[in-house]
């Protein structure tokens, strides 16, 4: 069966459309990416200014990651890390 004008027509649209929702997902996931690079870079001035006034950035961070976690979860964690600290005569 050969393909009319219609036919073509119709495929070349369906092609257009599929390249402009591709480069639509691409375009947005490249925003996105630069937004989080730019939050990146805020986080590390965030960090250096509480490094400049005296704060422990690595005490900082670990606070930041303990308060993410659920207290039950820190909580068993800190239990058998005693636990093996006792047992290792710490």
């Amino acid at each position: 069966m050969k393909e009319t004008a219609e036919d073509e027509a119709v495929r070349e649209k369906t092609y257009r459309v599929a390249a402009d929702e591709l480069r639509g997902f691409i375009e947005r996931f490249e925003a996105l990416a630069e937004e989080k690079a730019q939050i990146g870079d805020q986080q590390k001035e965030v960090m250096a200014a509480a490094k400049a006034r005296g704060y422990d950035t690595k005490a900082l961070r670990r606070i930041i990651a303990l308060r993410k976690r659920h207290a039950d979860d820190i909580a068993e964690e800190e239990a058998v890390l005693q636990l093996y600290r006792e047992a290792l005569g710490m």
